[in-house]
């Protein structure tokens, strides 16, 4: 059984950055697939960015490709993702998840096995 846990949300203005940490424990984290989805107030969760079990290949959602970063370090059992030139909406709860799942399907959060508690973002305007 993994557990995931999620750090460094918090409260920035637009055009500032943060970056978010997941941290697992309990199972060999360098196997999974890890992904970052993020769920506003009155939305469902949706896919941010992933990232295979070797760091080898990311993928990202549309909105924000070319500011977010993805990345893993399997050393430390930790995945995260950098958030660049942030915008109002971005604002959500986000959520870190691991799994066994191929490329192809990273970005559904079905897929996914072990999930983190969530990290408020909030970006201010």
């Amino acid at each position: 059984q993994v557990q995931l846990v999620e750090s460094g949300g918090g409260l920035v203005q637009a055009g500032g950055s943060l970056r978010l940490s997941c941290s697992a424990s309990g199972g060999t984290f360098s196997v999974y697939a890890m992904g970052w989805f993020c769920q506003a107030p009155w939305k469902e969760r949706e896919f941010v960015a992933a990232i295979t079990w070797s760091g080898g290949t990311t993928s990202y959602a549309a909105s924000v490709k070319g500011r977010f970063t993805i990345s893993r370090d399997n050393a430390k059992n930790t995945a995260y993702l950098q958030m660049n030139s942030l915008k109002p909406e971005d604002t959500a709860v986000y959520y870190c998840a691991a799994g066994s799942i191929p490329f192809s399907e990273m970005k559904y959060a079905y897929q996914y096995n072990y999930w983190g508690q969530g990290t408020q973002v909030t970006v201010s305007s």
